[in-house]
């Protein structure tokens, strides 16, 4: 494997950055422009507006966003099986999961991490830095390696996800800026059920065995997988019911907005039971929820805090669990 290095600079060093604008690659000529970072304001009915990628300065800071961006999209390209740079993750790329490089609203947008990181968070018991958190992405959600905090790769992300959120005020929060929480069934959700609605609707793209289909060039995938050991592993945000559900209802199937068809709650919930029963990585760190009361309902792993089992904190019903966790906290 080839280690990355805060020495290694790709796009500095030379005079063309690889950019990403409609999801493919391409060189594109040197910018003349002399634009500075617009100062966005907050609206206040709570809607954000993604800044502008034009008014990213000529400058060696604008030159690490852009690249930070275009690892973000493209990051099987660098960091893939095949990477050009390093060979330290699974064939996906930072954008399947945060569409069009974290600017999608309801679709883990990046909006919140400038004004947010550092952190605490009850998964890892820890306060987290933004290099923290990409690097928890990197070992769960791409199945693969922490990268250098200092390399040249970790900083361009960083300046990206701060350049994407950079005039969102403390303690603001944008509609959209996550996944919606989806009210929970009153059942648990059905994985015979969403195989059903995942052959009918997301097999044409990611394929009837979930393994997505491989692009063209032979780097990543144009439609990536959905379970199998190429895709993220059972520590990913993702293999939470809730996550996903929430995730799929909102963004899938991908064309959903030209089709003019939008999945119901119940059927999200159903075809995400079904992703979430295949086979996938494992991978799992000590290190995860040192306060098992804080669990979430849907965190499938024991210890828990509660006599609910594995199967219900996995697949539901949530709302029962809810409603102890509750009480559990008056008492």
């Amino acid at each position: 494997m080839k280690k990355i290095t805060a020495s290694w600079l790709p796009v500095a060093l030379g005079v063309i950055i690889l950019v990403i604008v409609t999801g493919q690659l391409f060189l594109p000529s040197k910018s003349t422009s002399n634009l500075s970072l617009a100062q966005a304001s907050f609206p206040e009915n709570g809607v954000w507006k993604v800044p502008d990628t034009a008014a990213i300065p000529t400058t060696e800071e604008g030159d690490l966003i852009r690249y930070g961006k275009e690892l973000i999209a493209n990051t099987a390209y660098y960091l893939g099986p095949k990477g050009i740079v390093a060979q330290v993750s699974n064939g996906m790329n930072c954008q399947n999961c945060h569409i069009n490089a974290g600017t999608k609203d309801l679709a883990n947008p990046f909006y919140m991490v400038a004004s947010t990181y550092p952190r605490y968070r009850e998964r890892s018991g820890r306060v987290e830095s933004v290099e923290f958190r990409v690097n928890d992405c990197m070992e769960r959600s791409m199945h693969g390696q922490k990268i250098d905090s200092l390399s040249t790769e970790m900083r361009a992300m960083v300046a990206y996800l701060n350049w994407v959120g950079k005039d969102l005020p403390k303690g603001a929060k944008p509609a959209g800026a996550a996944v919606e929480e989806l009210p929970y069934l009153e059942r648990a959700a059905d994985p015979a059920r969403g195989k059903v609605i995942y052959e009918q609707k997301c097999a044409r793209c990611h394929g009837a065995n979930g393994l997505g289909v491989p692009n063209p060039e032979g780097w990543g995938y144009t439609y990536p997988p959905l379970w199998g050991p190429n895709s993220y592993n059972i520590s990913a945000g993702l293999y939470r019911l809730s996550r996903i559900a929430g995730y799929v209802k909102h963004n899938m199937p991908f064309d959903s907005a030209a089709l003019g068809y939008k999945l119901t709650n119940e059927q999200a919930w159903d075809v995400s039971a079904y992703i979430t029963a295949q086979p996938r990585p494992v991978k799992t760190f000590s290190f995860d929820w040192p306060n098992i009361a804080k669990k979430p309902v849907d965190h499938p792993f024991g210890p828990f805090a509660d006599s609910f089992s594995a199967e219900q904190h996995k697949f539901g019903p949530f709302r029962p669990i809810k409603e102890a966790k509750e009480l559990s906290k008056r008492n």
